[in-house]
């Protein structure tokens, strides 16, 4: 499916200010970047950079003290979702035999503090018979106990405050389920991305478990359409690929997100389909 991305931002800068933004769409094979392009207003030089060993990419850009900027970016993304038969996804790999690439995901960070959710989480969810149907378990209680608020949490909340307060945005969701999976050895990770149809419109955080060998999304909010995501980033968590980092004192004034298919045949997914296995990956 083809989707046009747009996000605007505006801050104003009250103090030499360095911004690093995480808001391109992602390049991999399952994503094709047809056209994109980033203006800022009024002109600032910027940078785009890559991490090493790693396809997310990044604006950064030093701003002066009194200035009020608003960086734009636009695209058209054809992205190839898969989805899979839950009968592939019960066989459980190893820890010993899962890609080097993916251990990284299996382990506490940040905002995820799995190390501390043993004793809930096992009681919870440990009794369940495979990977699959636990990440399944973990997305439905998220939704089912955590309130989506907004304005009750920043950008230190962790995984261990949304399940102590059980409530939060969708990042919160996110750590939350990235943690309990970790908490049974289950590698998962932060999904950042564009979502069509998000009420109200702004980036949207999910996860991804690994799980039969595959990347599955999960959304425990069920705030956005299952097969309408643009994808930006995966990180161990939030800290890793926020979408906007600056260091320096300023002030978000505006923010506009938009995600609308381009395709004509674009059927979003019911809520049958949404219980399907499906993979960005």
């Amino acid at each position: 499916m083809k989707f046009k991305v747009y996000s605007e931002l505006s801050y104003e800068v009250f103090s030499p200010t360095t911004f690093i933004f995480n808001i391109q769409a992602a390049k991999s094979a399952s994503q094709i970047i047809i056209s994109e392009s980033i203006t800022v207003t009024p002109a600032i030089k910027f940078e785009e950079f890559t991490l090493k060993n790693s396809g997310i990419r990044f604006v950064k850009m030093e701003v002066e003290q009194g200035l009020f900027f608003t960086i734009i970016y636009q695209a058209e993304v054809e992205v190839f979702y898969k989805i899979y038969d839950e009968k592939v996804l019960l066989k459980s790999i190893p820890i010993i035999n899962l890609d080097h690439e993916v251990l990284p995901f299996i382990s506490p960070s940040r905002h995820c503090e799995s190390d501390k959710l043993l004793e809930f989480t096992t009681n919870e969810f440990g009794y369940l018979p495979n990977e699959y149907t636990k990440a399944k378990a973990i997305n439905e209680w998220i939704f089912n106990t955590v309130e989506y608020k907004t304005g009750v949490t920043n950008s230190s909340t962790s995984a261990c405050d949304t399940l102590l307060n059980k409530v939060g945005v969708c990042k919160d969701f996110a750590h939350l389920g990235i943690a309990l999976c970790r908490v049974l050895d289950i590698p998962a990770r932060y999904f950042t991305g564009y979502a069509y149809n998000l009420n109200p419109p702004d980036f949207h955080a999910c996860f991804e478990a690994y799980i039969g060998g595959q990347w599955l999304f999960f959304d425990p909010t069920k705030l956005a359409v299952a097969n309408g995501l643009v994808k930006i980033a995966n990180g161990k968590d939030a800290s890793e690929v926020a979408v906007a980092s600056y260091f320096g004192n300023v002030n978000c004034t505006f923010m506009k997100i938009e995600c609308h298919p381009t395709t004509a045949d674009f059927i979003p997914f019911n809520s049958e389909l949404d219980t399907k296995a499906i993979s960005y990956e």
